[in-house]
This record gives C-alpha cells, sequence and structure tokens, in this order.
C-alpha cells in the first residue's frame, strides 16, 4: 500500500494537453476510449497467460509460443495505450479492480478448460475488443486526433492477426486424435 499522502493527479481527472494541443473536452472523450481499450486489453493479456501456462497435448509447443507471444503482443499495446492516455492528460486506469470493471470484455474464471474451449474463448474476446478498436479509431478521426487514430490502427493490424492464428487454431485438421477430444 501506499503512503504517499499528495495525490498529484485524480483517477479520472483530464487536463488535455497544451503540448499537443488538446483541449481537455476532446480528450476526455478519447482518454476514455483508450481506457476502455486499455482495460480490455489487460484483461485479453491475463487469459492469454492463463492459457499460455495451461496449454497441454500434442500441440502444445506451437499452442505454448504463440500464446505466450500473443500475450506480449497485448502487453505493448497497453502500454502505448496507457502512455498515450497520459499524453493526452489524462491517468491510464491501472488497479486491477478498474481494469476488470472497465473492459468491455469479460475473462473467463480460474478453471482450466479444453485448449479448444480455451482459444474460442480468446477468438470471442478478441472480436469484441476489435470492435470496439474500430469504434475508437473513427471517435479519435471525429475528434481531429489522428496520432491517436494511428496508434489504434497500427496495433488493429497485431489484434487481428493474433485473432486470424486462433481461428486457425480452431480448425478442424489436428493431430490429436478423435479418441482425445471427446
Amino acid at each position: 500500500m501506499s503512503t504517499q499522502k499528495r495525490v498529484l493527479k485524480s483517477a479520472g481527472e483530464v487536463e488535455g494537453s497544451e503540448a499537443l494541443r488538446m483541449d481537455a473536452e476532446r480528450a476526455e472523450q478519447i482518454i476514455d476510449a483508450l481506457n476502455t481499450d486499455l482495460a480490455a486489453t489487460y484483461v485479453l493479456y491475463h487469459q492469454l497467460r492463463k492459457h499460455h501456462w495451461n496449454v497441454e497435448g500434442a500441440e502444445f509447443r506451437d499452442l505454448h509460443l504463440f500464446l505466450g507471444e500473443a500475450a506480449e503482443n497485448a502487453e505493448a499495446f497497453a502500454d502505448e495505450l496507457a502512455e498515450r492516455v497520459q499524453a493526452l492528460g489524462g491517468v491510464p486506469h491501472a488497479s486491477m479492480a478498474t481494469l476488470q470493471e472497465e473492459a468491455p470484455v469479460e475473462a473467463e474464471d480460474e478453471d482450466v478448460y479444453d485448449i479448444r474451449t480455451s482459444l474460442a474463448n480468446d477468438m470471442e474476446m478478441y472480436g469484441e475488443i476489435i470492435e470496439t478498436l474500430r469504434e475508437h479509431v473513427e471517435l479519435a478521426d471525429g475528434l481531429g486526433d489522428p496520432a491517436t487514430g494511428e496508434i489504434l490502427r497500427k496495433n488493429i493490424v497485431q489484434v487481428e492477426e493474433d485473432a486470424h492464428h486462433i481461428e486457425h487454431y480452431l480448425e478442424d485438421d489436428t493431430l490429436v486424435t478423435e479418441g482425445t477430444m471427446q
């Protein structure tokens, strides 16, 4: 627990940025969107890590490596989102409780599921995040913030690529015998 006595900036407070020529009103709308994306990305990150840790079976190695890389991609994107929130004069979501509360996606529970179920859950979460990111690109563009729009566009490419890989993993072709899939 922190022993800090003086709060430098309260969560939810938005100043905007004189350097970026972003007034507080426009910044607040963009920051709300980015904090939503940040929360969703961290929920995705933790779920991918869970699956990375727990995957077993004939395709273990490839899935283990892929899920680790996908989690790293999510973590890097979350960092970029948080830094943009701060640059625009806001406070990025940081507490686990806030991230979970503000995320438009819901993580699996603590149980471990078969990898097809886990990947299907990941693909569903990716889909929801992709839709939200697309909306937020339009919002940033509409509010005259092409830099935020570009950050989101660049990252959508990676998010979609990771989702597409999961889609391939869920195809019918597998090394696993039919008996083990029942």
